[in-house]
């Protein structure tokens, strides 16, 4: 692995070592694991999904415990069709409760699978879920109250694919697995026998949980045969805290064509691509030339930047370098060669439809300081580390803290404290309107229902789920430390 230090000396050796090279011969070292793809009208309309302990040898020949849904790491990735419903049937084979949050998916709070629909060890949930969206990549991990942080890191996430017809329409790749990859980034840290190591104190707590190894779907530097012309990557960063901010060794351009919510207006030629804890990006890149092409990531240096370093700076290293090597193979061409003009038209964001603002404080540290718990009081949010909160209160599965109607558009405001953070909303697909004072990024404009934000921004969205006080929707940062730590909130649509 990189350090900031050695990250551009070593993207312009693997450029050189590389860039030239064509795939035959290149094969050398692990090959992309390609989850299992389960299509729930393949499968009469019915999940199942078991979450359990397991091994996974991140390093070849040193297997270490693990979780995984249906799998010993991760889980499959699950295909469901707009229009349809999906009947889930979850097993909990743990020791502990868990819960399988539908990240990214419209559905009731009853059903989303938050802190409040815990599974008990040797228990079983099934819900029913009535598919209503644009076509998107979503994707599904655990959530239960004080011990998401953990669970995930373990390996308990899985991508979700909802299709609506629309990618067919425009022509763009989609064979799973050939044309069309899962790709999901973690890092994690392992010992010096391969063994998985999770420490949610001191700065872990602070910066969220950070690996000395970067993965992708859960193997180290592996390496892709993908036919020449447009391959699709469906990105997910499924890690605890780490943004990875991902460009190829030989400065190529891809193109963004969706996010959170799904397609953008058109696609967004970029050489660079910041993605968050939780975010979703799905991107066209041209392999037609044959060429051995490289992705990596530069050390994180994103979460710190809101605080201009310092102390927490020098805390935790971030690593960067290669994450997966694309070879081009000549006997194989891809079914799409031309990237489309046009996407999706996206529905207009109107903030003239808001009917209240409401203000969202990101907190830990000294601003908690400044702010009292419920009940009056101030604690800690688990573990050794600083106090976090929304709005200077630590979460509390009892309290409301918001409540909108069903139906209503909000405006939010949202101010990060002491660093950045990814916010997440539970129950909405939301529009950026701006970012300290400015208008998104063009790969911004779409649906979002994460963003990593190092300013205030402005958040317009409007709430058409449902949500009770017995089963809430959730708004936290995505750093799971933070959120196990209590920076959570929940609302409901009364």
């Amino acid at each position: 692995m990189f350090t900031r230090r050695r990250f551009l000396e070593g993207s312009l050796g693997a450029v050189a070592v590389l860039g030239g090279c064509t795939a035959e011969g290149q094969s050398a070292g692990t090959p992309l694991p390609i989850p299992e793809l389960v299509d729930a009208r393949k499968q009469n309309g019915a999940i199942s999904l078991v979450a359990a302990e397991g091994e996974h040898a991140f390093v070849p020949g040193r297997p270490t415990g693990t979780y995984g849904f249906s799998a010993p790491y991760l889980g499959p990735v699950v295909r469901v069709h707009k229009g349809d419903e999906v009947e889930f049937t979850v097993e909990n084979r743990l020791d502990r409760g868990t819960t399988a949050h539908w990240h990214g998916v419209l559905v009731p709070a009853a059903l989303d699978g938050g802190p409040h629909v815990l599974i008990p060890p040797g228990g079983i949930w099934r819900p029913v879920l009535k598919i209503d969206q644009p076509e998107t990549t979503a994707w599904y991990h655990s959530h239960p109250h004080g011990d998401t942080g953990r669970q995930v890191y373990r390996g308990l996430a899985g991508l979700m694919i909802v299709e609506d017809g629309v990618g067919e329409r425009l022509g763009l790749p989609r064979t799973y697995g050939i044309d069309d990859l899962p790709i999901i980034l973690q890092d994690r840290q392992l010992d010096e026998k391969g063994a998985l190591v999770y420490n949610n104190g001191g700065p872990s707590r602070m910066m969220g949980m950070r690996g000395n190894t970067l993965v992708v779907n859960g193997a180290i530097s592996p390496f892709a045969k993908v036919p020449r012309g447009l391959v699709r990557l469906r990105l997910l960063n499924a890690a605890n805290a780490r943004n990875f901010d991902l460009r190829f060794a030989d400065g190529r351009t891809f193109h963004v064509i969706a996010s959170d919510g799904g397609y953008l207006p058109a696609p967004v030629g970029m050489t660079s691509l910041i993605i968050a804890p939780s975010e979703r990006f799905e991107v066209l890149v041209d392999f037609s030339d044959g060429k051995v092409a490289v992705l990596e990531t530069a050390p994180d240096d994103n979460m710190v930047r809101g605080m201009g370093g310092g102390m927490m700076a020098g805390m935790m290293e971030s690593v960067g370098g290669e994450l997966l090597r694309f070879e081009p193979h000549s006997a194989s061409a891809a079914a799409a060669k031309t990237i489309p003009t046009a996407l999706v038209a996206l529905a207009t964001s109107d903030p003239e439809r808001a009917v209240r603002r409401r203000r969202v404080s990101l907190d830990m540290g000294p601003a908690m300081m400044r702010g009292q718990g419920a009940g009056g009081g101030m604690r800690m949010g688990g573990g050794m580390g600083p106090p976090m909160g929304i709005n200077g209160q630590v979460y509390d599965m009892g309290r409301i803290d918001f409540a909108p109607r069903l139906g209503d558009t909000e405006i939010w405001e949202v101010t990060p404290n002491m660093m950045a953070h990814p916010f997440h909303v539970h129950g909405v697909i939301f529009n950026v309107l701006s970012i300290g004072g400015k208008a998104p990024a063009s790969h911004l404009a779409g649906g979002k229902d994460t963003i990593l934000l190092s300013e205030p921004a402005e958040l317009l969205m409007t709430f058409t789920q449902p949500a009770t006080s017995d089963f809430p929707f959730m708004l936290h940062c995505h750093i799971l430390e933070h959120e196990d730590g209590g920076m959570m909130g929940q609302y409901t649509t009364a």
